[in-house]
């Protein structure tokens, strides 16, 4: 339905529609379940994605908003008739580019009970259940991840749910930065501080960390990149190198954020090690495992914990491999006191006895927005439902496929693997170069069944494969891998 429609131009004349009483909106939200099930069922027959001309979105829409109301019942309709001209389709099961972003019918309904409350759960006043809740949901998680107690909420430490791993960095930035400068910027400002604070991270490590130290005003010239090694892990001599010529020159190391899961080929830093260096110099080691921290729910898969003991924080996010609907990460840290120093602003107006009594946890402290949302909801159906063995199971289904691709491509002779898979994403590169893996990847994703995305490593082109939709079948693996060396003995 475009903005040019006769039926459109005419809405003046029409009597406008009530807003949505209580039988409109179980008609309606009736309506858009169906239209959700019957996407989700259907979805394997589309095309994951068919991008338009940037702009022709737009074009359908009209140039101002509707002076009167519409119909519900026309606005649910543009859902096809517009929306789904530009949609890609995470979900997929012929997904396989950047990250999985599993959307379950399970946390689908934990976010319609959420928004249908509408609560503001920025203290524990203003909505105890938003905060209980989550507290528990996260202490769950340190038990079935098999992660420190000194991350539990009966300890000085605890979880909170931010909305990405990018907050999550930030957070933890700023904590690690009036830690290390005694406050001084906290009361005074960044220019009180006559030392340069700096931050480490690896070259692979996700641009969120540079980007969150930027937003926390550490300049990009104190943000050091470290290099990593063949296997993408980064270089534990070069960090402590790095952080030792830094203090020689008079500035203020203060954060380091380890990398469980690079972005590029799901590299896994060596924690304990840098954990090491952490703990000579006094820095605040943060762990980013926002793919990758997922499969701490599987015991033989939990070397993904390797030096979280001695981690000061450490994040996931359910929204990627954990069927949880975007956006959910979960940040774990083992003294909160510190991070609530650090964030905390008391007005007048949100003071409560609640709050004074000390005895509750208000997250508008372990956060830079003041609101928020009951996002524990979607986490709790889910874990619920699914159950830990069920959560399991997807795991292991996922690395089993992974595993299976790497053993092709491994005897395939024009391919090889760049990195060997640690789990659930295949990196690969065409034995003939860039060109050649570039060709690879435009007829992969030219094909309609399959997507996938690239990353340069250590300045080589790479398809990466990242198994995890929770779609996926091995039958659907199976055919990708077909298509893929198909296509390779032509590229």
């Amino acid at each position: 339905m475009t903005a040019t429609e006769p039926d459109r131009l005419t809405a003046a004349t029409r009597p406008a529609p009530a807003p949505l009483d209580a039988a409109s909106f179980r008609a309606a939200g009736h309506a858009l379940i169906d239209w959700i099930a019957d996407y989700r069922e259907t979805i394997g027959e589309r095309a994951v994605a068919q991008l338009p001309e940037p702009g022709a979105i737009r074009a359908m829409l009209p140039s101002r908003a509707p002076e009167f109301g519409e119909p519900i019942a026309r606005i649910l309709g543009d859902l096809d008739d517009i929306v789904m001209k530009g949609v890609v389709h995470w979900q997929h099961p012929g997904w396989f580019a950047y990250f999985p972003a599993n959307s379950s019918y399970e946390s689908i309904l934990g976010e319609l009970a959420s928004a249908g409350l509408g609560v503001q759960g920025m203290l524990w006043s203003t909505s105890p259940a938003c905060t209980e809740v989550e507290t528990h949901m996260l202490d769950w998680l340190v038990h079935a991840m098999g992660l420190p107690e000194r991350f539990l909420s009966t300890s000085d430490g605890g979880g909170v749910l931010q909305d990405t791993a990018s907050s999550a960095a930030l957070v933890a930035i700023v904590a690690a930065r009036e830690r290390a400068t005694k406050f001084a910027s906290d009361a005074h400002g960044l220019a009180a501080g006559a030392r340069a604070v700096c931050c480490y991270t690896s070259d692979q490590a996700h641009s969120s960390i540079e980007k969150s130290a930027r937003i926390a005003g550490i300049g990009r010239e104190f943000v050091r990149l470290i290099p990593v090694d063949d296997q993408g892990r980064m270089r534990v001599d070069l960090l402590a190198a790095e952080v030792k010529r830094d203090r020689a020159l008079g500035h203020l190391p203060a954060f380091v954020s380890a990398t469980v899961g690079t972005t590029g080929v799901n590299a896994v830093d060596s924690v304990p090690e840098i954990a090491e260096v952490c703990r000579a110099h006094d820095l605040w080691l943060h762990v980013d495992a926002a793919m990758s921290g997922t499969a701490a729910l599987c015991e033989e898969f939990r070397f993904v914990n390797a030096g979280a003991a001695h981690a000061d924080s450490w994040c996931f996010n359910p929204h990627k491999w954990m069927p949880v609907n975007f956006d959910c990460d979960v940040l774990w840290v083992a003294d909160r006191a510190a991070l609530v120093r650090a964030l905390s602003v008391l007005p007048e107006y949100l003071r409560n006895a609640a709050t004074e009594s000390g005895k509750v946890i208000d997250y508008r402290d372990w956060q830079v927005p003041l609101g928020r949302r009951f996002r524990a909801l979607k986490l709790w159906f889910v874990l619920r439902s699914f159950g830990l063995e069920g959560l399991r199971a997807l795991v292991r289904s996922h690395v089993a496929m992974a595993r299976r691709l790497a053993d092709r491509v491994h005897a395939y002779p024009s391919l090889e693997l760049v990195t060997e898979p640690a789990l659930n994403l295949v990196a690969i590169a065409h034995k003939g170069g860039d060109e050649s893996t570039q060709r690879l990847i435009d007829a992969v994703n030219r094909d309609g069944r399959f997507f996938v995305s690239h990353c340069r490593f250590h300045g080589r082109l790479v398809l990466r494969v990242s198994i995890g939709a929770l779609a996926t079948t091995p039958a659907h693996v199976e055919a990708f891998t077909e298509h893929l060396l198909a296509e390779a003995a032509r590229a």
